[in-house]
């Protein structure tokens, strides 16, 4: 039996969500931190375990890893017999530590967080500066030339190469955003709840082809955590258990790169999922909602061919008008509004939402009967994904 069936998530939490420098960052991770402890049922002397991504350097509670695993023990008192982070998985890389630590035995529960600051100290207008000085020896130097060392450019070239092979226009793109800002509306914590028409998308500014204003994440502030426990232990608990069914990550080409894959536009997410689906019987038609990373609309079209919703290049026809993906579809998609609608917690809120849904717990946009649910996380040269079921 694969391991990861003898977990299960106990708790969760999420601090308050700002576009505007409003909270501290490190205290909204704090924030976060205890009220997934609290919705555990335990108190932070019961958590032998702390994992995040990226670890971040102590001392510093801004930016893009605003809480690092040091700052979080020395201020939760935590008494840890593990601490890890890692890559492979992407932003999931943390769960499936936390998972393979509890069961090699090292720890019993452990607290899990995606902390982001990036509203705090803006850093986006220093993108260029950071990606030349000094000259990278990656990849990128095939970018710098051309200005366009930004991920939406990146991932802008794998959707256009994707696009233009199967005919994929942005009308049928537009459904993402579209329908995840009308999920947005019953997410009090969403940044963006306001309607979003297909006229609105196709008059936005254009970022990087073929994206435009509204197909990219929003930069926020906010944390996100759960604790995942040993599955036997959580019938002792407050919360009923989300368990994980399986989990997957991707790691097989060139680490980390985006561009040189012999399958390309294909990324990591296609070998993460075909890992999950390898550790478990359920297939894609068991699923009753999907989590999948927005970042940028197109990793979530890459997304839903992954993990075997449709067919590769057909995944403009699925989302089409964007019935399929509402919530009343048959695959309900990012329905606490994504990254795109609710902020960018960097795959930690699609976390929190399937866990939400499977406990029943996600008020007026509940899915009525959500038993399974799927969350894939990344692009490029990482991916994770993660199979959760309710018991």
């Amino acid at each position: 039996m694969y391991r990861e069936k003898e977990t299960c998530i106990t708790g969760i939490g999420q601090s308050a969500i700002y576009r505007k420098p409003t909270v501290y960052p490190f205290t909204l991770a704090l924030d976060a931190c205890e009220a997934a402890i609290a919705d555990a049922g335990l108190t932070p002397a019961d958590i032998d375990g702390v994992a995040c991504h990226p670890l971040g350097s102590s001392m510093v509670g801004e930016g893009n890893a605003s809480a690092s695993p040091t700052d979080i023990q020395k201020s939760l008192d935590l008494k840890l017999t593990y601490y890890g982070s890692g890559e492979n998985a992407a932003q999931f890389s943390p769960v499936l530590n936390a998972i393979a630590a509890i069961t090699a035995g090292y720890c019993k529960h452990v607290l899990v967080w995606r902390a982001m600051g990036e509203r705090w100290i803006p850093m986006y207008s220093h993108g260029f500066k950071a990606a030349v000085l000094p000259r990278s020896v990656s990849w990128k130097v095939w970018l710098e030339p051309f200005w366009a060392p930004s991920a939406s450019n990146w991932v802008g070239i794998h959707a256009s190469a994707h696009m233009h092979k199967y005919g994929i226009t942005r009308e049928q793109m537009s459904a993402i955003p579209i329908v995840q800002r009308r999920n947005a509306a019953r997410n009090p914590k969403a940044i963006y709840r306001e309607p979003l028409t297909l006229d609105q998308y196709m008059d936005a500014r254009m970022v990087s082809t073929p994206f435009c204003l509204y197909d990219c994440d929003v930069p926020c502030d906010g944390t996100t955590a759960v604790v995942i426990s040993r599955a036997d232990l959580a019938k002792d608990m407050r919360q009923k258990p989300v368990f994980f069914e399986a989990v997957g990550g991707g790691a097989q080409g060139n680490i980390g790169d985006w561009v040189s894959r012999p399958d390309f536009p294909d990324m990591m997410m296609h070998d993460a999922a075909k890992m999950m689906w390898s550790r478990t019987d359920l297939k894609p038609k068991d699923v009753d909602t999907a989590h999948l990373y927005d970042g940028f609309t197109y990793l979530t079209m890459f997304w839903l061919e992954a993990l075997g919703f449709c067919k590769e290049g057909e995944s403009g026809a699925f989302i089409e008008g964007g019935h399929r993906i509402s919530p009343d579809g048959e695959l309900p998609l990012n329905t606490n509004g994504g990254q795109l609608s609710e902020g960018r917690m960097h795959a930690f809120g699609h976390l929190h939402e399937a866990v939400l849904q499977l406990r029943g717990q996600a008020g007026d946009r509940q899915i009525k009967d959500a038993k399974v649910s799927v969350s894939g996380v990344g692009g490029g040269g990482l991916g994770g994904a993660v199979l959760l079921r309710a018991d």
